[in-house]
C-alpha cells in the first residue's frame, strides 16, 4: 500500500517520515518515575505521584500551567497570530482567552520566549530561546513563581506535551498540498519542499510585542469604533478566568455594577486597578506576595480589544466618558 498521510497523524511523525531532523526535546523515558500521567498531573494540578509513591511537593503555591496557557488548540489558523480570530475561536470552543501561548503544539515549536520577553526576564531568556526544557524551567521558576522541576518531572512534562502535539488535521492544507506531501512520502516528490510546506502551516515560535498604555489614558487608544459584545467576551473569557472568585488573584472581579464602576473609574489612572496599566505592563512580585499578573503582548490583546473591553465595562458601569 502506498505511503500516505494517516487520519490524526502527528505532524512530528510526518516530518520524520519525510527525513526531517528530529527535535532535541523528546522525553528521556529511562529515568525512574517518568510518565505521561505524572506530566499531566504536574501541569494541571501541580502535583504528581513521586518516586516514593506519594505526592511530590507542589510545583507552585500560586499557579498551575493552565492559569495562563490553554492545552487545546486555540488558533483557527496556526500560521498566523491573530488575537481577534483567537478570541472568536475561544468563544466557539469554550476556551479561556489567555496571555500565554497554547501548550498544545509546544513540542512542534523551535523558539520560545520570543520578541520582547527579554525586556521582562533579561538574560534568563537566552538559554530558553531554543531549548524547550529551559523554557519550561523558566516558566516554572519565574512565571509561576514556583520551584524548579526535578529531572524526572521535566521529562514527564515533556512526555505529556508530546501527547498534545500538532496533528496534520490541525493544519490548513488544500487537496493539492496534501497530494504534494503524499507524493513526497512515496518518493515521488521533493521531500525538502514537503517539509517546508508543512512547517509553513504553523508558527515555529509565538511573537510577542510589548506595548505601552495609550499616551492619553482618558481618550484611550485610537480606534474607529468599539464593540461592547467583543468587550464582553474579553471580560468573561480573560479577566474572569483569573479574577472570578479569586481563582488566581486576590483581586476579585464579578458581574456586579460596583465592580464595573470601580474598573471604569480607574481606566485613565496610573494605579494597579487601571486595566490599561496592568494589561500592558502587568504587575510584579512584591515582598510577601510572589504572585503577579503577566502583561498582554499586542499579539494576545489588540488595542481594539482593549478599547472594546473598556466600552463594555463603562456600559455596565453606567459610565460615560
Amino acid at each position: 500500500m502506498p505511503d500516505q498521510l494517516l487520519p490524526g497523524e502527528a505532524v512530528a511523525e510526518v516530518l520524520l517520515r519525510l527525513g526531517d531532523d528530529p527535535v532535541a526535546h523528546y522525553p528521556d523515558s529511562t529515568l525512574e518515575g517518568v510518565s505521561v500521567e505524572a506530566g499531566r498531573g504536574i501541569m494541571l494540578t501541580g502535583f504528581a505521584t513521586g518516586l516514593g509513591g506519594g505526592k511530590n511537593n507542589k510545583q507552585s503555591k500560586h499557579y498551575v500551567c493552565t492559569a495562563c496557557h490553554n492545552i487545546e488548540k486555540e488558533d483557527p489558523d496556526l500560521s498566523v497570530s491573530d488575537p481577534q480570530a483567537r478570541l472568536e475561536y475561544a468563544r466557539e470552543n469554550g476556551l479561556p482567552f489567555l496571555q500565554g501561548t497554547a501548550l498544545y503544539g509546544a513540542v512542534n515549536r523551535t523558539s520560545f520566549y520570543n520578541g520582547d520577553y527579554e525586556q521582562k526576564y533579561g538574560s534568563l531568556v537566552e538559554p530558553a530561546r531554543d531549548d524547550l526544557r529551559e523554557a519550561i524551567q523558566l516558566c516554572a521558576t519565574e512565571c509561576s513563581q514556583g520551584r524548579a522541576l526535578e529531572p524526572w518531572e521535566m521529562e514527564s512534562v515533556l512526555a505529556y506535551l508530546w501527547t498534545i502535539g500538532l496533528k496534520m488535521d490541525d493544519l490548513i492544507l488544500s487537496d493539492e498540498e496534501k497530494t504534494q506531501i503524499n507524493q513526497a512520502l512515496n518518493g515521488k516528490g521533493n521531500t525538502a519542499a514537503a517539509i517546508q510546506l508543512i512547517k509553513s502551516k504553523y508558527l515555529s515560535g509565538s511573537p510577542a510585542t510589548f506595548v505601552a498604555p495609550p499616551e492619553d489614558r482618558k481618550a484611550g487608544y485610537e480606534v474607529d469604533t468599539t464593540d461592547v459584545e467583543n468587550g464582553r467576551l474579553v471580560y468573561e473569557l480573560s479577566c474572569l478566568h483569573c479574577h472570578e472568585n479569586e481563582r488566581y488573584s486576590f483581586f476579585r472581579l464579578d458581574d456586579s455594577k460596583l465592580t464595573f464602576q470601580h474598573l471604569a473609574k480607574h481606566f485613565p489612572r496610573y494605579t494597579e486597578y487601571s486595566v490599561y496599566q496592568v494589561g500592558r505592563y502587568g504587575t510584579s512580585p512584591v515582598p510577601g506576595s510572589k504572585p503577579y499578573m503577566p502583561n498582554y503582548a499586542l499579539e494576545k490583546l489588540s488595542h481594539q480589544q482593549m478599547e472594546d473591553l473598556r466600552a463594555y465595562i463603562e456600559l455596565r458601569a453606567g459610565y460615560e466618558r
